[in-house]
């Protein structure tokens, strides 16, 4: 069997390995290392890893694609209990992208005690995706794979102990420990989770690696680099929307020249004290923002491109129905 064969799956009797392709959902309280998991799954950045709970707003689409598999992963919000309109949005967000899902990736860290939030996620993955048996007993409709994140900050008798404890706590498909940011054992999740896949044939092109629009993928890097710079100081309340991207063009013939693009951009907070906080010192922060992400942005839109960026205030939109649905919730 070829390295990839064995990296992606099993071969049939007749010798070939069977193409597999599905969704896979991966879910967690927050800030257990989805964004990060699926970005070493990839290769590439599709999803804002931070240490700050809640990061992920939206169910990022990051698609894995091997010589013998393709599989679409949903990087979905941390499953929590809803403060504002936003958190029950998000909690939504969840509900949708498990409805048609092939495998679940269940993540708890390894520097945590199992408690109330996995339970919960447990019961309400059992109420999915499970049926009760008569012994009292579940039995799975799909796989779910528990994957035992951040190991690097455990010892081998503990990480043996954690993995037990794992398995006490629910029947899963399987069990895989890993470090995302080490890149240790990235591989075998990879392999796991492709041999739950069904087989089915290739859905995107091989080198589409998410299926975000590119104005999503520059406001989510937009908003990731600013968690970046300003940590603790970022209001919470901080959202990006991209408003146009305009390419340069004949104003005469109409037709597309050389030259850079430029990339319309609202910051949203909630208060006017706020929007010092963001802008910085003399504009330090979005000087910051627009030298680190120009070569990403670059890439994105395909040419040179200019980002705009402008910072408003839109007072107390998380609670408020018609300027989440304006900011895209």
């Amino acid at each position: 069997m070829s390295d990839s064969a064995t990296e992606t799956g099993t071969q049939t009797a007749g010798g070939e390995t069977p193409y597999r392709s599905g969704f896979v959902a991966v879910v967690g309280r927050p800030n257990v290392g989805k964004s990060t998991l699926i970005n070493a799954l990839i290769g590439s950045q599709i999803a804002i890893a931070s240490s700050r709970p809640e990061t992920t707003r939206k169910a990022i689409r990051g698609i894995l694609t091997t010589d013998h598999a393709q599989l679409v992963l949903v990087d979905t919000p941390g499953i929590h209990r809803p403060r504002t309109l936003l958190g029950q949005r998000l909690n939504d967000v969840v509900d949708e992208s498990l409805a048609d899902v092939d495998v679940v990736a269940f993540l708890l860290p390894a520097d945590q005690k199992i408690g109330p939030g996995d339970k919960r996620i447990l019961s309400r993955l059992r109420s999915d995706f499970a049926v009760k048996r008569d012994d009292g007993t579940w039995q799975w409709k799909v796989p779910v794979v528990a994957i035992l994140t951040k190991i690097d900050t455990l010892g081998r008798d503990e990480l043996v102990a954690k993995l037990i404890e794992l398995n006490e706590f629910a029947d899963f498909a399987d069990i895989v420990p890993v470090s995302a940011l080490g890149a240790d054992n990235v591989d075998e999740v990879k392999k796991v989770l492709v041999e739950h896949t069904p087989e089915g044939p290739q859905m995107y092109p091989d080198d589409q690696i998410s299926e975000e629009r590119p104005e999503d993928t520059i406001a989510e890097l937009i908003r990731g680099a600013f968690l970046e710079r300003l940590d603790d100081e970022l209001p919470h309340s901080l959202a990006v929307v991209v408003d146009s991207i305009d390419y340069p063009s004949d104003n005469e013939t109409g037709e597309a020249y050389d030259g850079k693009a430029q990339v319309n951009v609202s910051i949203y907070v909630e208060r006017d004290s706020q929007k010092p906080i963001i802008i910085g010192r003399g504009a330090e922060n979005l000087t910051y923002v627009k030298k680190k992400l120009r070569t990403p942005v670059n890439r994105i839109v395909g040419r040179k491109a200019r980002l705009d960026l402008h910072v408003k205030v839109a007072k107390g939109w998380q609670s408020d129905p018609k300027q989440l649905e304006r900011l895209g919730f």
